[in-house]
């Protein structure tokens, strides 16, 4: 029997590990999430507000099984290991996981790898610690006030407006979105005009007159410029100069995702399950292995076992003047730094070596990770920069072009990146200093407005403010879209009237806490506390006493949303019957509510299947249960519970004398094991 026991959190881990600890180890899951916190107390926060925001944690629904299953084989092993993500959220199930199983300081530890292999695995055991309580003070801190925020401002919220929901990072999220959109309407477009002159192998455009810029605003100034210019033009100057293309940095989630939405067209929500299947383990014949590190992370850090084994891989394959040096991201104030960036386990193992395990999916978001994590150990790309400046009657044009010297990290990067030569003739070769244009041209445009928000763009924007974090993004995408807030038009996120009015509500009544800085001030709160810098229950407090003072008087001051009639009058009390929203959707009922509790049914034609067999009054008609499953029961129902999940035939069993049943075309006793 194992004397140890080791819980993951996916079930997809426990092969993999379980090979590389041995038959001395037990790996179980605890399928994400065990706790939650309860619907009780106050507003139905599930804390108490009253003594230092005491959580209130209860069994997840359907996790009842699990939590039981694994108190058995704790009970079983000698020793525990709690071996969930390393992250934060990680943190915290491992102490819910703690607490729930009853686990002693004594007989447990808390294991961290940041990948899927055997060396990292080991190592980590090597390396096992107790539950840091700050970082799971800072994860449950998180989990409160979006519990608090979510539940009052979405009530609010549904009163006010026709939205469904608002939350501390979504809602600052969609103002973006929504404040984009306004400068666009407020943009005013103007004309200006470009002039070029046409060579055989180049073009050359206008930019200053007597050295000094120049603008053309309209057709009339661009004919005069044009009637002032020959075809002859002197060659001013050649420059030359060598430039550095620097090499990328490995990527974080957040760039990760903006890449995999421009470069591969999957949204943040596609690229996150991919990259989680990536990480947790894939089949490659020999052997199942996390192919890549951990998906979650701000940090641009790489291991010295990697940058030693890819300085190595880089020199076998493309010789030793194409190793670079290692960078690091100018450090940000609200960069955790926890782990790695995201890169291969092991860079020997090549996309092109694995594709035949992989889907689509997987293998184009693993080789654009393995050649990121690549390239930022290659060196830099040089290219040759030529500017030349051409002069016509004192109208300056000029020429660029670009020739890539030496490719260093472009060499496995150019797929990712639009880099091209643009080539100019040798103008130094040249044996006179006037070269001939065949022809001048003149072309209108206008000034454009700021773009709307790919989602690429809005994660960038969210992560350069200090809003989320990279466990964040892709949930608060997807919540936008879902609650219908947005849409989605060539890829670019457009407010819907729904999402302006939240939008506008909401800055009416907190435009003091929904704001960039609000958000990105309770981030770095949130750091702190993991630090063991700040008390959780104080950040709590010193929120909480500023919050609902402003959520009391929105609920007084802001005017609730009337509900939309439908042209009818209620049949019992001639009130006007309007559109109600309810836990299963919208719904009729009448405007003088609670007064009158009249709902309008729909009235549907009901299709009679055979009288039924049991009070031989009613008849079996298709119902649908709260959960909208189709199933037959009795209208003469509630005197009669006759009910049966396949559909009856009117005939009964020539056994038993029970209702036959039919599905997928097989005939069936809805009670014995007779089948026709």
């Amino acid at each position: 029997m194992p004397k140890n026991l080791v819980i993951v959190e996916s079930p997809h881990k426990t092969g993999p590990i379980g090979n590389y600890l041995g038959k001395d180890y037990k790996v179980v899951a605890s399928v994400g999430h065990i706790r939650d916190l309860s619907t009780k107390g106050k507003y139905g926060f599930g804390v108490d507000v009253d003594n230092n925001f005491k959580p209130d944690y209860v069994t997840i629904k359907g996790k009842k099984k699990v939590i039981d299953d694994l108190k058995k084989e704790a009970k079983k092993a000698d020793f525990v290991y709690l071996a969930t993500d390393p992250d934060r959220e990680g943190e915290a199930i491992s102490w819910h996981l703690y607490d729930a199983l009853g686990l002693k300081e004594n007989n447990y530890e808390r294991v961290v790898f940041n990948e899927i292999t055997k060396n990292a695995v080991l190592d980590a055991f090597n390396r096992s610690r107790k539950i840091d309580t700050n970082l799971v003070n800072s994860q449950e801190t998180r989990r409160i006030l979006d519990r608090i925020i979510g539940f009052r401002l979405s009530k609010l919220i549904q009163s006010k407006t026709a939205g469904s929901s608002a939350g501390r990072v979504q809602s600052v999220a969609l103002k973006l979105v929504v404040d984009r959109e306004r400068e666009i309407e407020a943009f005013n477009a103007e004309e200006y005009w470009t002039i070029t002159a046409k060579f055989n192998d180049f073009d050359a455009e206008l930019f200053n007159y007597n050295h000094k810029d120049i603008k053309v605003e309209n057709e009339a100034d661009a004919n005069e410029i044009l009637d002032k210019l020959s075809n002859a033009f002197k060659i001013e100057s050649v420059d030359k100069k060598e430039k550095v293309k620097k090499s990328k940095l490995v990527y974080t989630t957040s760039t990760m995702q903006q890449d995999a939405s421009s470069k591969l067209n999957m949204n943040a929500k596609k690229t996150m399950s991919v990259a989680q299947k990536l990480y947790e383990g894939i089949d490659v014949g020999t052997e199942t292995v996390g192919l890549i590190t951990y998906m979650r992370t701000d940090s641009t850090r790489l291991s010295d076992e990697f940058i030693k084994n890819t300085y190595g891989f880089i020199k076998g394959k493309f010789g030793e003047d194409y190793i670079g040096v290692v960078k690091q991201a100018k450090k940000k104030d609200n960069v955790q730094d926890a782990h790695e960036g995201i890169r291969p386990t092991d860079i020997n193992r090549t996309p092109e070596s694995i594709k035949n395990y992989l889907s689509t999916d997987e293998y184009k978001l693993y080789k654009m990770i393995y050649y990121r994590a690549l390239a930022s150990l290659m060196k830099d790309a040089k290219t040759l920069n030529t500017t030349v400046i051409l002069d016509n009657n004192n109208y300056q044009f000029k020429a660029t072009g670009q020739i890539i010297t030496f490719d260093g990290y472009l060499k496995v990067y150019n797929e990712y990146e639009d880099t091209k030569d643009t080539i100019l003739p040798p103008f130094e070769t040249y044996k006179t200093d006037i070269i001939v244009s065949n022809d001048i041209e003149k072309e209108q445009h206008f000034t454009k407005p700021p773009a709307r928000y790919t989602e690429a763009k809005l994660i960038k924007e969210m992560e350069e403010l200090g809003i989320g974090r990279p466990s964040t993004y892709a949930q608060t995408m997807t919540v936008i879209k879902e609650r219908g807030y947005v849409t989605l038009e060539d890829k670019k996120f457009v407010p819907t009237s729904t999402g302006i009015e939240v939008t506008d509500k909401l800055q009416e009544a907190f435009s003091h806490l929904i704001n960039v800085e609000y958000t990105a001030n309770m981030e770095t709160d949130l750091d702190k506390i993991a630090e063991g810098d700040k008390i959780w229950y104080q950040v709590l407090d010193e929120f909480y006493k500023e919050f609902e003072p402003s959520v009391k008087e929105a609920f007084d001051k802001l005017p609730k949303k009337e509900a939309e009639k439908v042209g009818e009058d209620c049949p019992n009390c001639g009130h006007p019957l309007v559109i109600r929203k309810g836990r299963y959707g919208e719904f009729v009922a009448c405007s003088n509510y609670p007064e009158c509790k009249y709902i309008k049914t729909e009235e549907k034609e009901v299709l009679e299947i055979c009288k039924c067999p049991n009070c031989e009054e009613g008849h079996l008609v298709e119902k649908k249960s709260k959960r909208g499953k189709i199933f037959y029961g009795c209208n003469n129902y509630p005197k009669c519970k006759t009910a049966y999940w396949d559909m009856p035939t009117g005939e009964l069993c020539p056994e038993c004398n029970k209702m036959l049943t039919k599905k997928n075309g097989i005939i069936k006793c809805s009670e014995c094991d007779y089948q026709k």
